[in-house]
């Protein structure tokens, strides 16, 4: 173990990729779909030597400052890993290019979940079996990066506590704690938990009705937040209500780091229903709910349809669980949704969706999006100037944590959404460049930046196919996933680390 600790972080995540490549390799070969399989057996073998080569021959390399060297391999990470898992799976798929391969295996390795391949019986089975382990691995992938690179950092939203980014959060983890250490501690922290909740709910899945395999890849479309479903497939199958309960329980885990054993960071004493992530997304899902929800009774009222008490109570789940999904950034509409719609004869909400998924989820969680503690910290900005406009001269409480969220906290909050605000105007203004309209722009952009791909098939009234785009917008959206998912504060410390250290 600790002279794999002395390897580059990202030899080690090619040597896994190879290992992980054994697994549709496995599948196809029981299935007798020897074609699928095949290349990723040979993929397995190929990329396992080319790690190795690397790994002998930098064994003894120690950079410089290794806080950095770790945060410049997980950017890296989303450019060199991505291109070796499509080689397998442009093989596999011989009517394919590789630009699409890459952007499929980018967008699953983000946990994004936009897919190329929506059309049923388009791909085997083993190659849907590849798409949701890379989303699940992505998404293992970002959270022991948060714990064990972002945090010691202040990025990832942690910036939001200390009031302070790219910094080392105490003397003792940049003298003491080896980056490498931390990334092996808290990779067996988290592993048994994160596989451990996907079996958990596979299995709950599967005794409510799903059949072994899309209950194998919701749960982990689940736990990771991608989204990725096979064939085209958008939500529950065959387990209906139950199913969708179940999966509501595990969404929850994406909207606080407190889910996980070592995301605490330093706050185990607070109790869990006084978690600012976990009280402002129940605030958020009840009153988008309850908006949605009186929209649609409405409508339904004007076509007669409004006292269908059966129909009512339909609505009224569907609308918090898709809610609860687009702001995690899963972005599995309920089974009923469409239905919804229908009952109420009202056209989609593709703005709330829109504005669900900016959110996002919780820090340090598989979920992408602006953040639910930095809204939080803006949120108690805004309140304690309200409260000043009454009282200029009263003097904020709640310790020294409120004051500090509610200060620089804010402040850095406020950053950070500016630059993702300007992130999604770049990124629009390009795809338009690309002969795009507007609305699909804005659309795709939004998606990509906050890691929420199914928000194409449900923002807009007709649906953004990513097979119809041209290459130069699978490349700017490609773009967009990779600074979604690393997020802009960590590129910034990353180019210009002396300036962010102090």
């Amino acid at each position: 173990m600790r002279a794999l600790r002395t390897l580059p972080l990202l030899v080690l995540l090619m040597a896994l990729t190879a290992l992980a490549m054994l697994v549709p390799a496995a599948h196809a070969l029981v299935l007798g779909q020897h074609d699928a399989g095949r290349p990723f057996f040979y993929g397995a073998l190929v990329i396992g030597i080319l790690a190795a080569m690397i790994g002998i021959a930098s064994a003894n390399r120690r950079p410089r400052d290794l806080r950095h060297s770790h945060l410049r391999a997980m950017v890296v990470a989303y450019l060199v890993l991505p291109p070796l898992m499509a080689w397998p799976f442009r093989e596999a798929v011989p009517d394919t290019t590789f630009a699409n391969a890459w952007f499929e295996m980018l967008s699953s390795f983000t946990t994004t979940g936009a897919t190329l391949y929506d059309t049923p019986g388009r791909l085997p089975a083993s190659l849907h079996l590849w798409r949701a382990l890379v989303g699940w691995l992505g998404g293992f992938f970002i959270l022991v990066m948060a714990v064990a690179v972002l945090l010691p950092m202040n990025l990832g939203g942690m910036e939001v506590l200390t009031g302070r980014s790219g910094a080392t959060r105490a003397p003792q983890i940049r003298q003491v704690a080896d980056p490498r250490e931390r990334l092996e501690r808290f990779a067996l922290m988290l592993l048994p938990p994160y596989a451990g909740f996907t079996l958990l709910l596979w299995l709950g899945l599967v005794l409510a009705g799903e059949t072994g395999f899309h209950g194998l890849c919701l749960a982990m479309a689940t736990l990771s937040t991608s989204g990725i479903l096979p064939d085209g497939a958008q939500g529950v199958a065959q387990s209906g209500i139950w199913g969708e309960i179940l999966i509501a329980g595990f969404l929850f885990m994406a909207l606080t780091r407190r889910s996980y054993p070592g995301g605490l960071f330093g706050e185990g004493n607070l109790p869990v229903w006084r978690d600012p992530e976990l009280r402002m997304a129940l605030a958020i899902v009840a009153s988008v709910t309850g908006v949605l929800f009186l929209r649609h009774w409405i409508g339904a009222i004007e076509n007669r349809e409004g006292a269908d008490l059966t129909a009512l109570l339909s609505v009224l789940w569907s609308t918090a669980f898709t809610t609860l999904s687009f702001l995690t950034t899963t972005g599995l509409p309920a089974e009923e949704w469409a239905t919804a719609r229908i009952w109420s004869g009202l056209e989609t909400h593709g703005l709330i969706f829109m504005g669900l998924a900016i959110i996002g989820g919780g820090v340090a969680t598989t979920a992408g999006g602006v953040k639910l503690l930095r809204v939080y910290a803006l949120f108690r900005h805004g309140q304690r100037e309200m409260e000043r406009l009454i009282h200029p001269h009263s003097i904020g409480g709640g310790g020294s944590l409120a004051r500090q969220l509610r200060g620089e906290g804010a402040q850095m909050a406020w950053v950070f959404f500016m630059l993702f605000a300007l992130s999604i105007a770049v990124v629009v203004g390009a795809l338009t460049l690309t002969g795009m309209d507007f609305d699909p722009a804005l659309i795709l952009g939004i998606s990509a930046l906050s890691t929420t791909g199914p928000l194409a098939g449900y923002a807009g009234e007709l649906p953004v196919r990513y097979a119809e785009l041209g290459i130069w917008a699978k490349a700017i959206l490609g773009a967009a996933m990779i600074l979604g998912r690393v997020e802009a504060l960590a590129v910034l410390a990353m180019l210009a680390p002396e300036q962010w250290r102090r």
